[in-house]
């Protein structure tokens, strides 16, 4: 992939209490074969398609980490992590940790927005991000599900160049966030649809070749359906939990139905 403007996807992961029970099940859900794990980086696992793109990772929880749920992290581009650290601390984010340099990889920091929604921040080096994207079993696009919207955009919108445009819709507090012009990220407020217990979080959606299938094959594993199945001018998706908790949305790119929303 050719480099990302800073604020950009670039990769997606997960920790799992059960490693090989995840592997297992996203193997048999998007095809995904591994490569073996590194053990000097904590058995972090990349995951690949058929043709040998590399497309997300996951990895156990580290040590510590004993019940707190698996969930899927977000990495944005930067090309100056010192920076954009110092921006999420002056924005009222909280960084996790200091900047950490992984091997000859790129250098990352995991961070907490106002609202609590938690992501990551990527400078890369040896390792760019995603090998491939909008293709099934790869990512596709993202979105920032907050509880508090105000603090959401005020975060992100100081920490990343994102010009925001706001879907014209009464029914629900929806802005797509661009750069250069182009849809980067989205970001939706969450309502009482969502459970109490739900904190802010970013929902990764990834590319199925049918929905509907996908989501059998979800259920049949031991998921969990959240929402839908759902038609949109995007695709047809579904919202859906792993069988160890880890919230992720998949869609048909290819099934598209109705008009696309206005942005103003």
């Amino acid at each position: 992939m050719p480099a990302q403007p800073d604020g950009a996807p670039v990769w997606a992961d997960a920790m799992f209490p059960d490693l090989e029970a995840a592997k297992a099940f996203y193997s048999e859900l998007f095809g995904w074969s591994y490569d073996p794990g590194a053990e000097e980086f904590g058995n972090y696992t990349q995951a690949k398609t058929a043709d040998g793109k590399h497309v997300a990772a996951l990895a156990p929880q580290m040590p510590g980490m004993e019940g707190v749920p698996a969930a899927w992290n977000l990495y944005l581009a930067t090309s100056d992590i010192a920076a954009t650290t110092e921006r999420i601390r002056s924005a009222g984010g909280m960084p996790a940790m200091e900047p950490m340099r992984v091997g000859d990889f790129g250098t990352m920091v995991t961070a907490q927005d106002p609202s609590g929604c938690y992501f990551s921040v990527w400078q890369p080096d040896a390792h760019e991000g995603f090998e491939k994207v909008d293709e099934p079993g790869a990512f596709c696009w993202a979105e920032v599900n907050s509880r508090d919207a105000a603090k959401t955009d005020a975060f992100f919108t100081s920490v990343f160049p994102y010009e925001v445009k706001k879907v014209a819709d009464e029914h629900v507090d929806f802005d797509v966030w661009e750069l250069g012009g182009e849809p980067a990220l989205g970001r939706m407020r969450m309502t009482d649809d969502f459970p109490e217990h739900v904190p802010s979080y970013v929902n990764v959606y990834f590319v199925v070749e049918d929905c509907d299938a996908a989501l059998a094959t979800v259920q049949r594993l031991g998921g969990r359906l959240h929402f839908g199945p759902m038609d949109s001018p995007f695709g047809r998706f579904a919202a859906v939990g792993d069988p160890q908790g880890a919230a992720f949305s998949i869609i048909d790119v290819t099934a598209a139905k109705g008009e696309m929303p206005q942005l103003s």
